[in-house]
């Protein structure tokens, strides 16, 4: 493993900086596998999500549809929360867990404008998404657990999306550019709140919003 050392970056720009993400790997492999364009999550989970929908109108789901498909979207921004919370932000000083912290988390905060490096890599993505469906499948049985996981991997798709452009782009919208004050506040202002980067609200459910907010 390789990573860049701070005599690198001298003579960059503050906004080069934040862009120069460095390599993470020796391995060319490795290193090709952590670098993500925004396409690639709508091309594997756009097809899962639609699958997991119609072979639940297959199975049954019926009328309870649009009510599993909302649930399973609303704990995926729980989800989202509290991974952010606790895992991305889980931060050991030094060792393997350090190591680990900045390959998932901390390279993301060091350098955040990295196009290639604002998404989640298929590699980690995908393994993550069978397992929480493996486990809707065990405790909301079929046909349940399909549209329940249609929403979810929707929720997961919509923040994915949310976070690439709210860091590439200046959103014109009014929720666009409030949910991208409250992201650019959880990065230079205070990395411990404003977990909640698609559904804000559960900060301050938690008690962690960013303050001085309007």
């Amino acid at each position: 493993m390789a990573t860049r050392r701070a005599d690198e970056l001298e003579g960059l720009s503050r906004s080069e900086v934040l862009r120069a993400s460095p390599r993470m790997f020796d391995s060319a492999l490795f290193e090709r596998f952590s670098r993500v364009h925004w396409s690639v999550p709508p091309i594997l989970f756009g097809p899962t999500i639609a699958i997991l929908l119609i072979e639940g109108f297959v199975h049954g789901a019926g009328w309870m549809t649009p009510v599993w498909v909302l649930a399973g979207y609303l704990f995926w921004t729980l989800t989202e929360y509290w991974l952010h919370r606790i895992v991305f932000h889980f931060e050991p000083e030094k060792g393997i867990g350090a190591r680990l912290h900045w390959i998932i988390h901390g390279v993301h905060h060091d350098h955040p404008n990295d196009p290639l490096r604002l998404v989640m890599p298929p590699a980690l993505s995908v393994p993550l998404a069978a397992l929480f469906v493996w486990v809707f499948s065990l405790v909301l049985g079929t046909p349940a657990f399909l549209p329940f996981a249609a929403g979810f991997l929707s929720g997961y798709l919509f923040y994915d999306m949310l976070h690439y452009h709210v860091h590439h782009h200046r959103p014109t919208s009014a929720l666009g550019k409030r949910l991208r004050e409250l992201h650019m506040r959880h990065h230079f202002q205070n990395h411990e709140r404003g977990y909640g980067v698609s559904a804000p609200f559960w900060d301050h459910v938690f008690g962690t919003a960013p303050k001085n907010t309007r």
